[in-house]
């Protein structure tokens, strides 16, 4: 596994504006970098619930194992965690993520799901791989025909628990390839090509879900985690059932912004034979009562 050890490859820094960024997401890297995005204490706090939550008595489901199922116990997942920490419903909102999501996905997005992937030490990495509503584009068949990279249906933001380090498995990834819009293959070499996503603790990665990555080895004496946060334009599913798993608590004091991440501003899907009569769609609609 030979990727290359560049840490640095198109980030947004200080130097990239909103358009500038979405422009890497779409036809550039298709990542950007935001620095030193958290401090230290909310990292730390975010730190140890996940290791906490994660070394429950319940497994959890996992993705992306390739031909290592038998070490699955190897990478640990907290999912739902607007459920395990206000930490959590504040990293969500991040205000620069929101406007970079916002240009990219349009600014009605949606969360798809909020989690946390631990490589355990010894944790073998994953397959190479696209997100979610994409992963499973390997049945190539079950996609409408045509389907293309011009417009995203998902951004992806990783916040880094962790320092990634080539020791700790940091995550590897192909710069451009979210313009093909498919799953990788074997021959597709891309432990040969591609690159690391090197960063401290406290950074956040935004990238276009299209791209292909991969969780590597983990070598290093202790685990390594991160924050995979998933948004997705307002007509997606999401991956999880937010409006089902987050609780009322968490619902009932929601922000504007977290209201609509949950899609609670969103009134579809709904049961239109038993909703109240009215024109309610159209550009002359009026606010129903």
């Amino acid at each position: 596994m030979r990727c290359s050890r560049i840490g640095v490859h198109a980030t947004i820094d200080e130097l990239m504006d909103t358009e500038q960024s979405v422009t890497a997401l779409l036809t550039g890297a298709g990542h950007v970098w935001l620095r030193g995005a958290f401090d230290a204490e909310t990292i730390a706090t975010a730190r140890d619930i996940v290791e906490r939550e994660a070394f429950g008595e319940t497994p959890k489901v996992t993705h992306f194992h390739g031909h290592h199922e038998d070490e699955v116990q190897l990478q640990r997942r907290v999912w739902n965690l607007l459920n395990k920490g206000q930490v959590f419903v504040d990293v969500v909102q991040h205000p620069e993520v929101m406007d970079i999501v916002g240009a990219f996905l349009g600014d009605e997005f949606i969360l798809g799901s909020i989690a946390a992937n631990l490589i355990m030490s010894g944790g073998p990495g994953q397959e190479p791989h696209v997100d979610y509503p994409y992963w499973d584009m390997y049945k190539r068949s079950s996609f409408p025909r045509n389907v293309n990279a011009s417009f995203a249906l998902n951004c992806q933001a990783t916040v880094l628990l962790d320092d990634f380090t080539e020791e700790n498995g940091a995550t590897a990834f192909l710069p451009g390839t979210q313009t093909l819009c498919r799953y990788p293959q074997e021959d597709d070499a891309f432990h040969d090509r591609c690159e690391r996503m090197l960063g401290k603790a406290g950074d956040v990665v935004i990238f276009n879900g299209l791209v292909w990555h991969c969780a590597m080895p983990n070598r290093s004496s202790r685990s390594r985690s991160a924050i995979l946060i998933q948004y997705l334009p307002k007509f997606v599913k999401p991956m999880e059932d937010q409006l089902r798993g987050v609780a009322a608590r968490v619902q009932e004091s929601a922000s504007p912004m977290l209201r609509q991440l949950l899609g609670m501003n969103y009134p579809y899907p709904q049961l239109l034979d038993e909703a109240q009569a009215g024109n309610t769609e159209g550009r002359y609609t009026r606010p129903q009562k």
